[in-house]
């Protein structure tokens, strides 16, 4: 029994990265491995956000969200029937989240000015090695480089040094750290079954560090990406019918970036994020030699209603569709994803600074494969 989508469930989950859980675009899926034979893809498109409401004062923040691209490559290598690697490169995390300047008529005077974009780039070496009886380990270092500015502005903040922190800055240099990469899986070919559980370690960066308000001083910031836990699944259900699907728990409570105290200003906790555990369900169904197709669901629950200033949403629930394209070796996956965005109350100091209501954003994306 044959089926379309085997060696690749979740065809989609990187290929429409949406806003998720505290500042992460896309999963770190580590499906490139499980493709027969050698394998090359190409992976790109983009990412509308709306994120937008009112401050408790009134005054509309409008949409704070900047809309952003993303590019991955991947290739993986069968050495044998039971070794295999892989190299990939991909932009996991990032932010761009701007609340306009108020200027006396529009914007936020709580929250305008306030601003965090964050830039980063992995790069994972894996190795694979499966045994006769279809179970496999997999393991691998993750590097990965990262850079940031983050702006701190408004009346939510207290005003300026040294009765508050408004008009606090801070830059974070080019910074690279590394970490690694390890899982388990079990494969049933004749019914396209697969299970793989794959842990992520967390990623430190030490990053140079400079202040708007204090010019000329530097100091030295140590940030940890956080650790994940993937567990991913597929089996088929029907002649050329697929059933995927994934449960992914990232540990951001333990994402921490607090740049030490200079001259007249404190040492300031930037984020604030809460664990997250996103769920996803998906279906495939080839209907042609050359045609296949997906949908699935992706949920991801709520916690706090307060949330940070630079994630103000609060949860997601988004829908992805799939056309998937075959002919010979080379494999052409195009989807569109449509989440909404949880509500939430940005805060300072515990206490609601603005409302952000009816949040969405759009994706679309292609993937190019070839094997070979």
């Amino acid at each position: 029994m044959k089926f379309a989508f085997t060696g690749a469930a979740a065809l989609l989950m990187g290929t429409t990265s949406v806003m998720a859980g505290g500042i992460e675009r896309a999963p770190q899926s580590l499906n490139v491995l499980f493709e027969e034979g050698n394998y090359a893809e190409l992976s790109f498109g983009a990412v509308d956000p709306t994120i937008e409401g009112t401050d408790v004062l009134g005054a509309a923040t409008g949409d704070v969200a900047q809309g952003y691209g993303f590019v991955g490559l991947a290739y993986k290598h069968q050495f044998n029937a039971n070794l295999s690697a892989a190299l990939i490169i991909e932009q996991p995390f990032g932010a761009d989240i701007r609340y306009a300047p108020f200027d006396g008529t529009n914007g936020s005077p709580v929250l305008g000015g306030t601003r965090a974009i964050v830039d980063s780039t992995t790069y994972t070496a894996l190795m694979r090695y499966k045994w006769e009886n279809n179970f496999s380990v997999h393991g691998g270092i993750r590097g990965s480089r990262a850079s940031a500015d983050v702006t701190l502005d408004g009346l939510a903040y207290g005003g300026p040094p040294p009765t508050g922190i408004s008009g606090y800055g801070v830059s974070f240099d080019d910074s690279w750290g590394v970490g690694y990469v390890a899982g388990i899986a079990w494969e049933k070919p004749e019914i396209a079954a697969r299970v793989s559980l794959t842990y992520n370690s967390d990623i430190e960066h030490d990053f140079d560090t400079t202040y708007s308000l204090v010019p000329g001083v530097t100091a030295n910031t140590t940030v940890s990406t956080p650790a994940s836990w993937t567990l991913e699944g597929q089996t088929g259900v029907a002649a050329d019918t697929l059933v995927f699907g994934s449960i992914r728990w990232v540990d951001w409570s333990e994402f921490k970036v607090m740049p030490p105290g200079v001259g007249p200003l404190p040492s300031v906790d930037l984020v604030g994020l809460e664990d997250t555990t996103t769920f996803n369900l998906g279906v495939g169904r080839k209907f042609t030699e050359n045609w296949s197709g997906s949908a699935s669901f992706t949920y991801e629950k709520a916690g706090d209603d307060l949330v940070s200033p630079l994630a103000p949403t609060n949860g997601r629930k988004g829908i992805t569709l799939a056309g998937i394209y075959t002919q010979d070796n080379l494999k052409i996956t195009t989807g569109v994803n449509y989440t909404k965005l949880g509500d939430a109350q940005p805060q300072t100091a515990d206490t609601a600074r603005a409302s952000m209501t009816d949040s969405e954003a759009w994706g679309v994306g292609v993937r190019v494969g070839y094997s070979f």
